[in-house]
This record gives structure tokens, C-alpha cells and sequence, in this order.
């Protein structure tokens, strides 16, 4: 796995990574991570295609995700007492 760059952005960790035939889309917040794996194809081939897919639609959906995600685990903590 070859790391090809990072996308700035003020909350999230976003990581562009190749690995085989794929791109893999990283993103980090907290402790919770979304991966999305790409197939390397003509019309996706480069980091700044990629750049181009990560538009303020796409964040904000991965950002909605991130809440929705760390209020499932926070709910089991709380459902099996181990908070």
C-alpha cells in the first residue's frame, strides 16, 4: 500500500492510498474511520481525480455518517451498562 496524499480539510483526516488496482479514500474522524475502495479505471487514474470526487456534498454525507456512527456505538455502550 502506497500512500499518494492527504486532502486538507479543518475537521476530517482524508488519506489517498493506491493498492493494486484501487484507490482507497480514507477518512478519519476521532476514532471512527470510512474507507471507500476505487477501482483505478480511465476515468478515476490520479490523485486529483480522486481530489475531485471529495466535493462538499460527498463531505458532508461522510460527516452526517461520522454522527450516526459514533451515536450507534455510544448507544451500545449505554444499552449493555458500560458506561
Amino acid at each position: 500500500m502506497r500512500i499518494l496524499g492527504q486532502i486538507p480539510h479543518p475537521i476530517i483526516k482524508i488519506s489517498v492510498l493506491a493498492l493494486n488496482d484501487k484507490f482507497i479514500l480514507k477518512l478519519e474522524y476521532d476514532l471512527l474511520e470510512q474507507v471507500y475502495k476505487i477501482r483505478n479505471c480511465d476515468e478515476i487514474s490520479n490523485f486529483g481525480t480522486l481530489e475531485k470526487l471529495v466535493d462538499e456534498q460527498f463531505l458532508e454525507a461522510c460527516i452526517k455518517r461520522f454522527n450516526e456512527m459514533s451515536k450507534d456505538l455510544y448507544d451500545t455502550f449505554e444499552r449493555n451498562d458500560i458506561m
